[in-house]
């Protein structure tokens, strides 16, 4: 607070101790709420102040003690640390998948056991996720309730706290969709109908089209030309598919053309985690995602007359394996997206389609085409230049 007797070329009459203290904190309070203007303000006015140089003294220190609590989450070490365990956990789920549909008796026209399967696995999956984040001490309330609780008291904004609630469930209800059951539904018909090791490089598409929607989105992704050629060279790879004769493979609209599908809802759904970590605390809307895109895929699963004709050993070690899978890779990919710039954490992804091509011909005796070798080495490459640009 400044006193009308303090003006420009006036001297400032002594103040007591406690107007001292009560000009301190409101300094130090202007800079938590972010108020740079009436922060610099009151310095100006009180530069040959004892408080005033106290002030500066205080609001370095806090800058310092800032400086020096960066989340583990944004420290480049621990980052590539967690995006490459992401990425190898995925890469282990090609043929996982495909296990698992051989050990379940699951025939490739079983479209509502695929998605029981499915959803079984991404439903157990967010609710350990809700589990393990209310244990640890995360709320599991969204911004809707806690806003509801400050609000309270004041009956004239409710209706604003009851649109709050509805627009974040609404959004999470969106990301659980493009994030889980669209997503997965792709992948699932896809991975029926084609050879793993080729899935998971033709899904590295996900990748660029990550890079390219970020930099149209967000700020902090800038377009350069490195990515621009990053982004062209991987693309090559993904069409380097479709190279050779019938017997290598070749493009087919309920394989390749679901795994498209699938990593345009996954790009999507990269670049809506931000989103969400602005409605509800990135492990809890995570739960929440996989939990409800899960249950999302077992009642029209159900519905479709999807079962597990098989139930045995094999079975049900590759779905716990999977549901293991995803609550740790969704965890620590989201949490990396909401405290990163997205093209940053997406570049790990470059991980998956090696390690999905290698395990689904060791795992299933698949061939391993040459052109499989080109691909991989092409988005491998064109990946490794975004890395280096973004770096």
């Amino acid at each position: 607070m400044i006193h009308n007797h303090e003006v420009a070329g006036s001297i400032p009459a002594p103040a007591t101790r406690g107007e001292r203290q009560s000009r301190l904190g409101a300094a130090v309070s202007f800079y938590f709420i972010g108020n740079t203007q009436s922060e610099w303000t009151y310095r100006q006015s009180h530069d040959n102040s004892i408080e005033g140089r106290t002030t500066v003294r205080v609001i370095i220190k806090i800058q310092e003690m800032q400086a020096t609590k960066t989340s583990i989450f944004q420290r480049p070490a621990w980052v590539t640390v967690f995006a490459l365990t992401a990425a190898m956990s995925w890469g282990w789920a090609f043929p996982l998948i495909k296990i698992g549909f051989t050990a379940f008796g699951i025939a490739p026209d079983m479209t509502g056991s695929k998605m029981l399967f499915a959803g079984i696995r991404f439903a157990v999956a967010g609710l350990i996720v809700l589990a393990v984040a209310s244990c640890s001490g995360h709320t599991l309330k969204t911004e809707c309730g806690r806003a509801r609780q400050r609000t309270v008291a004041e009956a004239g904004k409710q209706d604003r706290t009851g649109m709050l609630c509805f627009g974040t469930w609404c959004y999470i209800l969106a990301f659980a969709l493009m994030n889980t059951t669209l997503h997965y539904f792709f992948f699932y018909i896809g991975m029926s109908h084609s050879e793993g090791s080729r899935a998971a490089i033709l899904n590295s598409l996900s990748t660029f089209l990550v890079v390219l929607l970020a930099c149209a989105c967000f700020t902090s992704d800038r377009l350069t030309p490195r990515k621009m050629l990053g982004c062209a060279i991987g693309f090559g790879g993904v069409m380097a598919l479709n190279l050779g004769g019938a017997e290598s493979g070749s493009f087919t609209w309920l394989g390749d053309g679901m795994i498209v599908l699938n990593a345009i809802c996954g790009a999507c759904a990269n670049l809506m985690a931000r989103g969400l970590s602005r409605r509800v605390d990135v492990f809890v809307g995570t739960g929440y995602g996989l939990t409800i895109g899960g249950l999302l895929l077992v009642i029209p699963g159900l519905a479709l007359g999807g079962t597990l004709p098989t139930v045995n050993v094999v079975g049900i070690a590759c779905l716990v394996s999977l549901i293991a899978i995803s609550a740790l890779g969704f965890a620590l990919y989201n949490k990396l997206l909401s405290m990163n710039p997205v093209g940053k954490v997406a570049i790990y992804n470059s991980l998956i389609p090696i390690v999905g091509a290698v395990t689904s011909c060791l795992c299933l005796g698949e061939t391993f085409h040459a052109k499989y070798a080109l691909a991989g080495g092409l988005a491998a490459l064109g990946i490794y230049i975004i890395n280096r640009g973004s770096n």
